[in-house]
């Protein structure tokens, strides 16, 4: 899915210029890739936002500048530190059938039964890179652990992907365990990584795959 954002080019860069187009209720961003190198713009920031919550945060945004259209994704973005707004994106030019590495959210769905024996669920890993094409990156990939029992590991090759992409880990690389409660008492309660998005969620390295 995708969805049109109107966007202008940016010819001005002087600090005077960025703050005009904030109070004005744009933002600057930049557009790169191959057939867009380093195109710098401006965009509404609350349209962007709306755009975000319609495509989600990885679909693909189609750029119109000035009538010249551009297939991108937000590969990342910077928000102000007191009201949470969007200030600067940066978004990349794809083909949508062309294959792209990006990394995606890992969320655990389900009440494991190892929990409910007292067990204490550990997600070391928040997100994964994969490999595929524009229009098949999907939001986040959810993991079922509903069934993991104390002392089981979920690893990545249990992760399914039905063919729609191709994950750039380890098959043996623990996603999701299971520690027995004697085990979790002699951990640092600082340690545990049950649940929560990673501190850096929404920034992302995004490329082009080279295929």
């Amino acid at each position: 899915m995708s969805t049109v954002l109107q966007a202008n080019e940016r010819k001005e860069f002087r600090k005077s210029a960025v703050k005009q187009l904030r109070n004005n209720g744009n933002i600057p961003a930049v557009i790169y890739g191959a057939k867009a190198e380093n195109k710098p713009i401006s965009i509404s920031s609350a349209e962007l936002t709306k755009t975000i919550r319609l495509v989600g945060r990885n679909g693909i945004i189609t750029l119109d500048i000035n009538g010249d259209k551009h297939d991108v994704i937000l590969t990342d973005y910077q928000e102000s530190v007191l009201k949470k707004e969007i200030i600067h994106a940066d978004f990349l030019a794809v083909n949508k059938s062309s294959k792209i590495n990006v990394n995606v959210r890992l969320s655990l769905v389900g009440e494991a039964a190892g929990v409910k024996d007292g067990g204490v669920l550990q997600q070391p890993l928040h997100e994964i890179s994969i490999t595929a094409k524009a229009a098949n990156i999907p939001q986040q990939v959810e993991i079922d652990v509903t069934n993991l029992q104390v002392g089981e590991t979920i690893t990545i090759a249990d992760i399914p992907s039905a063919g729609a992409f191709t994950i750039n880990h380890d098959d043996d690389e623990v996603v999701a365990s299971i520690l027995p409660p004697k085990q979790e008492e002699e951990i640092n309660s600082g340690e545990q990584q049950e649940g929560g998005p990673p501190n850096h969620e929404e920034g992302r390295e995004t490329e082009p795959s080279g295929e």
